[in-house]
């Protein structure tokens, strides 16, 4: 990490992974300016989330409470494509999936926790657990050929976790429509439910852009911002997140691991 001491490890996965010239690690971490961008940095799996990685992602943000600003990006041709469901596929008792559950709460509310604003820049795709991450955001950014959505719905993964946070975003009925709907939604509707709040023509717009907004919400007074974030923070979202975690949870089980076995796993 530049400019200060990483924090202490958590053991080989849960380890915060910083950013040093020349090395490549899943979760890279770099401050600047009192502004951290926190990238997820696994390109060749379409940034797909392991338990490892939710944990570095969760001590990114719950050490950054001296940060003016915060940005989430991720490196090669999309956002994040969700959890690495092959992290599970021997698991039949579904702790993994649980765990990864479990792991994407703590990110958001993580995100939501901090006193500072937090931009994310989800260009290409943000899918299931990517686009969850969206609901952690104070703006979010993307570029037009971006597309979002939930297709675990037809493994039988329930996103209830995203609900609360979606629904805060976009209103109750489009939140309603993209939690059911298996199916991915443009750019441009994003735009227009309030998913995403900027369109740019390309992926390196969006990363340039995002880290742009971030130094600029971060020059700004603190202490209005925080008192304000920090109020949205108490509202129904949050009180309904470990209720709207339990939901997802409930619904891996057997059946869960036998569909997936069939239709992802086996591929």
């Amino acid at each position: 990490m530049r400019g200060r001491p990483a924090p202490p490890g958590r053991g080989n996965e849960g380890r915060l992974r910083t950013a040093r010239p020349g090395a490549c690690f899943v979760i890279r971490v770099d401050d600047a300016n009192a502004v951290r961008s926190i990238t997820i940095a696994r390109p060749d799996k379409r940034n797909a989330l392991t338990c490892g990685m939710l944990s570095d992602l969760s001590s990114a943000f719950e050490t950054a409470a001296d940060m003016r600003a915060c940005v989430l990006l991720g490196d090669g041709p999309v956002f994040c494509a969700g959890f690495d469901l092959h992290e599970g596929a021997h698991d039949r008792q579904m702790s993994v999936l649980r765990a990864q559950l479990h792991g994407l709460a703590r990110v958001i509310q993580a995100m939501r926790a901090l006193a500072c604003p937090v931009v994310v820049g989800a260009h290409g795709a943000a899918i299931a657990g990517g686009c969850a991450l969206l609901g952690g955001a104070d703006l979010v950014l993307a570029d037009r050929e971006a597309r979002f959505g939930y297709p675990v719905v037809r493994l039988g993964i329930s996103p209830a976790v995203t609900a609360p946070y979606l629904r805060q975003r976009v209103g109750d009925g489009p939140a309603r429509a993209m939690l059911l709907d298996p199916g991915l939604i443009d750019a441009e509707r994003a735009h227009c439910l309030g998913l995403v709040d900027e369109l740019f023509e390309s992926a390196d717009l969006v990363r340039e852009c995002a880290v742009a907004r971030a130094r600029v919400l971060g020059e700004k007074p603190g202490g209005g911002a925080t008192r304000t974030r920090r109020w949205c923070g108490t509202l129904s979202a949050v009180a309904l997140a470990p209720e709207a975690t339990q939901v997802s949870l409930q619904a891996v089980g057997p059946e869960t691991f036998e569909r997936m076995n069939r239709e992802v796993w086996t591929r």
